[in-house]
Order: structure tokens, then C-alpha cells, then sequence
């Protein structure tokens, strides 16, 4: 490959012409944005323990008050974005948030989509377009784009999440905002129970709803069941891991970020090939320990860690009797949107 002239080669008042045109040469910083054979990813390998985030979201709950903070977050900033930039990769964003007893997150709506994984507690809740949806360790909720949301906690201890949202592609695009609203009536029922039974959905006169979002709640203890189901099944070589569906279509929950459930096997390793996507790992249970490129986390219960693309990541259960089981969250159904999606078999 040829080199490129670089910017100093070119005479000042050549390059202060151009400034005051609003114009920059390209080919110096062509290599910048069109580097050889791969990308040069910003998003670095990171890990967030929760022993050491815990008690700094608590700390945050005794400094600042619910109707000081809205929603009370601590975001899991990668250092390769740079912190003041609150993402973990180019389109994914992580928080954990915190509920403390007798607290309500106001009602508001956004566009970016969300989902809440529950990490610990019992008794609060998210009521998102009328429907109460419960929030127990394992959980996934959905709190889509445009969807109004707010959260309840009517229990005796703290209640913390996993916030992930697709906000940092959303800001980039400049179409991230908000709106206020007013607190939900709760309608009965959840939209979750008529989905509980594989290969049958409502269907009222024959007719399919088509909804963007019939389900908005997914219980771990069945998601569990289904995984340790899927493993007495599968080969040994084959990777036991259930997506979270839109159960009337079969496409993602959700259209710009991917979420599944992953369950490793007792002294099991994974190697997955480098892939364009970022990932997030979350450990629901169990623990692990994830090596991708020159990076190395050992995972326990509630550690998160997010991986660039293109690097293969190796996954271990760090235990040989029981099971382990990660929350993923990562980019794929935006790059099979954009037609970039790339698996690399050698990296």
C-alpha cells in the first residue's frame, strides 16, 4: 500500500485557505478512518466488578435523593471512549441503577430502547405502557423506544439493574431525547403469560397481533429451566444459549441491540470466533473468566465486561460442578441491518 502525504507537506497558507472554507484534504487521515484489513476498534476490553460498584450505588443513594437524580445510575464508562462519553462500546451504553425502598423513578419516555437485567432484591418493579412488570434477579425487561416507563419499589431492601441501552448510536444520530409524563394506571395481567408455552402464541380468530413488542417481561426462572433443558440436548460441542425473541415473529426483541442467555456447562470453555460486533457479558450466576485478545477478566456473580469486535473471545466456567450462566448483549442486529456483519474465523 502506497504511503499517504501527510498534512505538513502542504503549505500554510494552502491549509489556512481551506480552513476558512470549512474544508479538510482527506488523504492525510484517510488511513484514520479506512485503516487495512480490520477496523481499529475505540472500545477496549473492560471489566466492571460489583463488589466494588455496589457500595458506590449505595453511597449514591444516601448522597442523592430520587427527585434530585430522576433515575439514579452509575454508567459503566469503557476508557477507550473516554468517560466523559458514558459508553461501553460505539452503540451500546451500561448502567447500574439503583431503587431504594419506597422509591418511584418518574414516568418519562425515551428515544433510545432500553433493557433493565435485574442483578439483586426483590420488590420493585417497571410499569411500562400500563403493564406492572416485576423485577427479580435474572429478568430481563424491555423498556422500548418511544414506550412509557417508570419504576417502583415497594419492598424492604435494594433493588439493582443492568441498564443497557443503545444511547451512544441514538446521540450520534442526534435524535436522543426525553419526555416527562405522568404516573401509569396498571392494567391487569402481563403480557408475558401468554407466551410461556414454546411454539404457541395468542392468536384471537386466526388472527396474529403483529405487535413490535408483545412481550415486555422475561422471567430468568424460565429462561433457566430452558437453557438447562437445551444442555441435556445439545452436543457437548455445541454452545447452550437461548435469544430473547419477539415471540409472534422470531426476530430480536429489540432492533438495534441483540440480548441472549448463555449457559456454560460445568468446566466448560467456549472459544467464539472474532466477530464485528461488540459484546457484553453479565453473570447472572455462577462464575467465569473471558480472554479476548491481550485482555483477561476473572467474572464472578453480577461482574459485567464488554469486548470490541474482531477479536475471538474464549469463555470458561471457573467451576467444574456447576453451571454458569452470562447475560450477552451486543451489536448484531445493527451490523445485519447495515449489511456489516463479519465473523473471522482467524481473527
Amino acid at each position: 500500500m502506497l504511503p499517504l502525504g501527510t498534512l505538513d507537506e502542504l503549505p500554510s497558507d494552502y491549509r489556512d485557505a481551506l480552513t476558512r472554507e470549512h474544508l479538510v484534504p482527506l488523504w492525510p487521515s484517510l488511513r484514520n478512518v479506512l485503516p487495512p484489513a480490520k477496523p481499529i476498534p475505540r472500545t477496549q476490553p473492560a471489566c466492571w466488578r460489583y463488589q466494588a460498584v455496589r457500595p458506590l450505588l449505595l453511597q449514591a443513594g444516601e448522597l442523592t435523593p430520587m427527585e434530585k437524580a430522576e433515575r439514579r445510575v452509575l454508567v459503566l464508562a469503557n476508557p477507550g471512549h473516554g468517560l466523559e462519553k458514558m459508553q461501553a462500546s460505539a452503540a451500546i451504553y451500561l448502567g447500574m441503577q439503583l431503587l431504594m425502598p419506597g422509591e418511584w423513578a418518574p414516568a418519562h419516555r425515551h428515544t433510545p430502547n432500553a433493557v433493565r437485567m435485574i442483578v439483586e432484591g426483590e420488590g420493585a418493579y417497571t410499569t411500562v405502557e400500563g403493564e406492572k412488570c416485576p423485577m427479580q434477579r435474572g429478568d430481563l425487561i424491555l423498556t422500548p423506544s418511544g414506550l412509557w416507563h417508570e419504576h417502583g419499589h415497594d419492598g424492604k431492601d435494594p433493588v439493582v439493574w443492568l441498564d443497557v441501552l443503545d444511547l451512544p448510536l441514538v446521540h450520534y444520530l442526534e435524535t436522543s431525547y426525553v419526555q416527562e409524563g405522568q404516573a401509569q394506571t396498571v392494567a391487569a395481567g402481563g403480557s408475558e403469560r401468554g407466551y410461556r408455552s414454546g411454539g404457541v402464541v395468542p392468536a384471537p380468530m386466526f388472527v396474529r397481533t403483529q405487535q413490535r413488542y408483545p412481550m415486555l417481561r422475561y422471567p430468568w426462572a424460565e429462561v433457566r429451566a430452558s437453557l438447562l433443558a437445551l444442555a441435556t440436548r445439545s452436543p457437548a460441542e455445541q454452545a447452550v444459549q437461548l435469544a430473547y425473541v419477539n415471540p409472534e415473529s422470531g426476530e430480536d426483541c429489540q432492533n438495534i441491540l441483540g440480548y441472549s442467555a448463555l449457559m456454560l456447562r460445568p468446566g466448560e470453555t467456549l472459544q467464539l470466533p472474532a466477530r464485528s460486533p461488540a459484546m457484553v457479558l453479565h453473570v447472572i450466576e455462577g462464575a467465569a473468566s473471558v480472554v479476548a485478545a491481550d485482555a483477561s477478566f476473572a467474572l464472578g456473580q453480577a461482574d459485567t465486561c464488554c469486548v470490541p469486535g474482531y477479536v475471538p473471545v474464549r469463555l470458561r466456567n471457573a467451576s467444574a460442578s456447576e453451571a454458569a450462566f452470562l447475560f450477552v448483549a451486543d451489536e448484531s442486529p445493527l451490523h445485519r441491518k447495515l449489511g456489516l456483519y463479519e465473523v473471522r474465523q482467524h481473527g
